[in-house]
């Protein structure tokens, strides 16, 4: 049976081949002189099945074995379009990709007969409403970035486009989010990519995001190597590849910018935190090489750590740089978080050297990413929520919450997962696939591939003219503005004015079928200032004693006395 189609296929050459020299036959109007081609071809395919070394099932099941293969082929698209319901879809199902899609085009975006959750499963969340709802009279929500260190403070929106870059992304989905900020009034962070002539075009509010390659401000560095010989073990210093350092110049003239509203240094990101990055030669186009200040053709290395510092003291004089350099515009940071301790640290350089950044962005794990592996993905990092409530806790703990402003990003769609991230310590939220399905990615998951079937995340010129930017722009403008206006509607129907107002006792949790519990409960907040003056909880207090301002290694635990 194995090799029963191989069999078919021989026969059926042999058999129509032999009725197409003998006789003009044809079946339903197909001569047996292209049916026997067709056998024929099917025949080739088997004996290549049979002969290849790479694949045991088309060994072994010669001509059937490719039906698998073809199948596993449109899997995806099957589930998505024929199998998937409105709540099942991962990382965004349906239901909150329509909400995307319908708001961006002003589509009918209610639904009717109630809703599809179940209301009694564990996890289910809800906002609290109020008896006596209120007015919410503008819904351009905005939150003011910058200490008493910062000249050019920002108001920020409180939706705003997350952090991708020009090489990830299109030319075109760049222009379309770019012109759309612009539309909205609200940012656009460039992601590490660099600040490309592609972000500048339409003159939207750009986050400029600098991570470990120092993209756009950076010159080479020679570091040399220790190379042992295996002739006499002798040491010898030998150059090493050359590798890049910040450049205070370069990055002067381009924080100059009127365009750039922020500096965020990128220490990690949610999909692959103390991950670096190498983009091929073969993908270092002249405009990826403009954009990021490196050489064409030649592989583009990220590290994994930056070089600018190396100590959570060094990186607040770096914050400190920064800010003087670019004019006194916000400057901050955007990390998912790891171990505690280092965090803390950060938050313990800050009290001592008195520089704190006008901003933190949290990045929750379960952020996207073009190409990230697998075990990073999936088992690195906090989520979302545990990191930003450990974040604020820290920050208020240390009493530095007042200056310091908090972003969060993380599968952030819909203006109730706005609401629930304020809740939680933000002050403002970012969404990255969001606003790509404003634009028309379809959740394709082909990011990687260079081979995105709306244009979206390639750099394939012909793939990238599908997107019509002066249309696209319009729908990321309107997706923001409906997610706001939504919001407005939310928070007027939970009693309050303005976002910022939502706290976490509104925010309500199903823990069990029969057990509810606030976001209050779950995610309990500490005291103002309790790190510093010894009365925060034992967790915090042990944390906090181990975390080393000089260093992001912990100190030692010290065990207490038997």
């Amino acid at each position: 049976m194995r090799y029963a189609a191989l069999v078919v296929s021989i026969v059926g050459m042999l058999v129509f081949a032999g009725f197409a020299s003998f006789h003009s036959m044809s079946i339903v109007g197909v001569s047996a002189g292209w049916i026997a081609a067709a056998f024929a071809a099917l025949t080739a395919l088997g004996v290549y099945d049979l002969l290849q070394r790479h694949h045991a099932l088309k060994r072994n099941y010669p001509i059937l074995a490719n039906i698998r293969f073809v199948l596993e082929k449109v899997r995806p698209e099957i589930r998505q379009y024929f199998l998937e319901s409105d709540l099942d879809g991962t990382p965004f199902n349906r239901t909150k990709r329509a909400v995307v899609y319908q708001r961006a085009k002003k589509a009918l975006e209610t639904r009717p007969f109630g809703t599809e959750k179940d209301v009694y499963a564990t996890g289910y969340e809800w906002l609290a409403h109020s008896l006596a709802p209120a007015r919410v009279v503008d819904h351009d929500f905005r939150v003011r970035v910058g200490g008493p260190d910062c000249e050019h403070p920002y108001d920020i929106s409180l939706f705003n486009i997350s952090a991708m870059s020009f090489g990830s992304l299109s030319a075109n989905a760049i222009r379309a989010l770019n012109k759309g900020a612009k539309i909205g009034g609200f940012a656009h962070d460039t992601g590490e990519g660099g600040f490309s002539a592609y972000h500048r075009e339409f003159g939207g509010d750009i986050i400029w995001e600098i991570g470990s390659g120092y993209f756009g401000c950076r010159k080479p560095a020679e570091t040399p190597q220790t190379v042992v010989t295996a002739a006499d073990e002798r040491q010898i210093e030998q150059p090493r590849r050359r590798e890049y350092q910040f450049c205070e110049e370069k990055f002067t003239a381009l924080a100059a910018s009127p365009q750039i509203k922020m500096i965020e240094i990128k220490l990690s990101q949610g999909a692959k935190p103390g991950h670096g990055g190498v983009l091929p030669g073969k993908k270092v186009t002249p405009e990826i090489a403009a954009a990021r200040d490196v050489e064409v053709g030649v592989d583009c290395v990220s590290p994994a750590a930056h070089s600018a510092f190396s100590t959570p003291l060094e990186m607040m004089a770096f914050i400190a740089k920064l800010r003087k350099l670019s004019g006194g515009k916000p400057v901050g940071f955007k990390l998912c978080v790891g171990h505690k301790t280092e965090f803390m640290a950060l938050c313990k350089a800050m009290v001592e050297s008195g520089v704190a950044p006008d901003f933190i962005v949290i990045d929750g794990k379960e952020g996207g990413t073009g190409a990230a592996p697998l075990e990073f993905t999936d088992h690195i990092g906090y989520p979302l929520r545990e990191g930003l409530t450990f974040a604020h806790n820290c920050l208020v703990g240390a009493g530095l919450r007042g200056r310091v402003k908090l972003g969060a990003s993380g599968r952030v769609v819909t203006a109730f997962d706005i609401a629930r991230t304020l809740s939680l310590g933000a002050d403002w939220c970012n969404a990255a696939r969001g606003f790509m399905f404003a634009v028309g990615c379809v959740q394709s998951q082909s990011c990687h591939t260079d081979r995105c079937p709306t244009g979206v995340a390639t750099q394939n010129k012909w793939r990238q003219r599908a997107i019509v930017v002066p249309d696209k722009a319009q729908r990321v403008a309107n997706f923001h503005a409906g997610t706001l206006h939504a919001l407005g509607e939310l928070i007027a129907a939970a009693g309050v004015t303005h976002p910022a107002q939502v706290g976490r006792e509104r925010v309500m949790r199903r823990a069990s079928s029969t057990k509810v519990e606030s976001f209050a409960e779950v995610y309990p907040q500490i005291e103002a200032g309790c790190l510093l003056n010894g009365r925060a909880d034992a967790e915090y207090a042990a944390l906090w004693e181990q975390a080393d301002p000089a260093s992001f290694q912990p100190k030692p635990r010290v065990k207490a006395a038997a």
